[in-house]
Parts: C-alpha cells; structure tokens; sequence
C-alpha cells in the first residue's frame, strides 16, 4: 500500500509549519494534518485490506459496548448457534455456543506511531512525510488483516455439524475441477443438514482464496487436460482463461489470489496451529489450504467504532511525547474493531495434500 502527498502550495505550507520551532505553531499544523491523514488511512485499508470484501461493518459509538442480535442474522430462530471471535488482538479465536439472542462482541484496539525529524518538515520533505504515514497505515493493515483471517481460518479449522467436516482433500497434488465440484456438493449438504432437512437453502460458496501457485494451476486449464480422467474443457472456457491470464470465476465461484496463502505461507501455518497437531492431517510446509466462503450469508461482521467528532473509523492524533530539544515530530494512530463469524455454513475449504 502507497500513500503520496500531492506537492500543493498549500500542502507545503503545512508541512513546513509542522517543522516550525515555535511550538504553538507546530501543535496547530500537527493537528491539522492528522485530521486530514485519518480519513484518508481508513479509506486505504478498506480498499487494500483483502478481508474487506469478506466482512460487513457493523459501526457503534466509541466507548460504547456493540452487541448482534442473532436472530436476525440467522435463518434460525430456536436452538444454539456457534459463533467464533477473537477477545484481544492477536489472540487465538474461540467458539461459543450462544443462544439466538443478543450477543455482546469484544473488540480490541489496532494503532500504530511513526516520528521524524523537524528538519524534514521544513524542508517541506513531503517524499518523508508520505512514507511516515504510509508506514503508519501499513503496521494497522498487517495488524488488522491478520486478525481478521484468523477468525476465518478457525471457524473453517473447527466448524462441523453431524460430525460433517468442512473441509474437502484434493484427489491429486493439484487442483482440479472436481474438487470444486466436490465441494460445491458438501456446502449444500452441510447447509441442509443445518436447516434440520430442509432443502430450501440455495447456499454454497461464492468466493474462493487461493495461492498464487494454484492459480497458476488453473492457468495450466487453458493448455492442459484437466480432471481425474484428464478430460477436455470445452474450447469457449479454454479461450477465456487463455485470453484472461487464468479463469476468474469457475462453476460460478469467484477465485481471489491471496499471496498468504500457499506452502509455508503465512495463513497456512496458521491454519495449520487451528487445524491440529497431527502431521498427517496437514503439513504447512507440504499442503496448503483454499478457502471458500459464501459472503451472501452476511456471517462475517466486523464491529468498528467510530469516532464521534469525526465520524471517522480511524483516528490519527500528534504524538506529544517528544521534548523540543528532540527536533522531532510524531503521529499516532488507532481503530477499534472486533471480528466474528455467526455462521458455520459460510466457510468450506479444500485442502491439497503433497
């Protein structure tokens, strides 16, 4: 993620004015930036976050203590549901079963600092000042996108119902398109034995995130004979994975390429430490892990507070810690939010086996 000041008369006049060595000066003009950078961070991480296209904002006031009611977010109105979050950042999520009623979210607060020096400042050094902010955005993104995948890597480690795994393994060392069929097959099994029978739910997945080597995999579907049986495709979907650098949407799944994911990967070592201790059952530096969601269920939610003189999400303030003689100046930034998951049908998964 990259952040550029634009080289303004005005941008530059306060950029120098933070650097300046009266300090009722600096103060005003440090204030002033922030208020201007908070907006434009909270709009940089939802669109370079990948799990912003997986959960739904649920906002509240700041200081306030958010709670969902379950019934209205599940097409269950009697019984128990199982629901996965995370209580401090960075912590291993848990399950809880919870009845359909009003449930209380924990959330955790994100922030990060930067500093410079004062003479960047007035030197109206605004390549510096853009990579402060851009480092401070960066350390929340991390912070925010790690734990927003563990929640979905655990409830898909865990999620089960009749003793129904979630989880698909690959019938070769690679992808093919029967496991995608296969797994399209296991969701609406998983989804109506849920509704206690019912075959109204038209639930599966839509979504599916994927490593890079994968999608190369499926690249190779334009000039190779794919499936169990090394079938052929039919020339039109050859064509437009040809033409496409590799097919964007199969069997009606969207594919996402999430560079976590893969062998050794980030996300599939973390998954690996959810999944379970047997080496047998998944090896990160052999297997790797897809994940497959349905984001028409709105079971991703993250509760994020908002800032009540701004509106804002994200809060960016001067850091006041640094004495004059330190001609140095800072900045602070936070965002409070939580993750959970309130159904078990949204994640399914296939797991490739070397």
């Amino acid at each position: 993620m990259k952040l550029k000041l634009k080289n303004t008369p005005e941008q530059v006049e306060l950029i120098k004015a933070m650097g300046s060595r009266d300090t009722t000066v600096a103060r005003e003009a440090s204030e002033a930036f922030a208020a201007f950078i908070g907006p434009v961070v909270s709009k940089v991480l939802m669109e370079a976050g990948t799990s912003s296209a997986v959960y739904s904002d649920l906002s509240f006031d700041e200081d306030d203590n958010p709670s969902i009611p379950l019934d209205l977010w599940s097409q269950e109105t009697e019984g128990y549901t199982t629901v996965w979050s995370q209580n401090v950042a960075g912590g291993l999520p848990s399950s809880v079963v919870e009845g359909f009623n009003e449930m209380k979210v924990s959330t955790y607060r994100l922030d990060s600092a930067v500093s410079l020096l004062k003479r960047y400042a007035r030197r109206a050094r605004l390549d510096v000042v853009s990579k402060a902010v851009e480092r401070m955005a960066n350390e929340v993104l991390v912070k925010q996108e790690r734990n927003a995948w563990a929640v979905v890597l655990k409830a898909l480690a865990t999620a089960s119902t009749n003793n129904q795994n979630h989880i698909v393994t690959a019938a070769n060392q690679t992808l093919v398109l029967k496991d995608l069929s296969d797994l399209l097959t296991k969701v609406k099994r998983i989804n109506t034995s849920y509704a206690k029978g019912s075959t109204t739910s038209s639930y599966g997945v839509t979504d599916l995130f994927l490593s890079p080597e994968v999608v190369g995999h499926i690249r190779e579907f334009a000039y190779n004979q794919v499936g169990n049986n090394k079938t052929d495709l039919p020339a039109g979907v050859r064509e437009e994975i040809y033409r496409g650098a590799g097919a964007q949407e199969i069997f009606g799944i969207s594919l996402h390429e999430l560079v976590e994911l893969g062998v050794n990967g980030k996300y599939n070592v973390l998954f690996d430490s959810f999944y379970g201790a047997n080496p047998t059952e998944f090896d990160p530096g052999t297997d790797e892990v897809l994940i497959g969601l349905d984001l028409t269920k709105d079971a991703f939610v993250r509760p994020v507070a908002r800032n009540s003189e701004t509106g804002g999400t994200f809060t960016a303030q001067p850091d006041d810690q640094f004495v004059s003689r330190s001609e140095k100046i800072g900045f602070y930034g936070s965002l409070e939010e939580g993750r959970v998951c309130l159904d078990g049908r949204a994640v399914a998964g296939i797991v490739i086996k070397a």
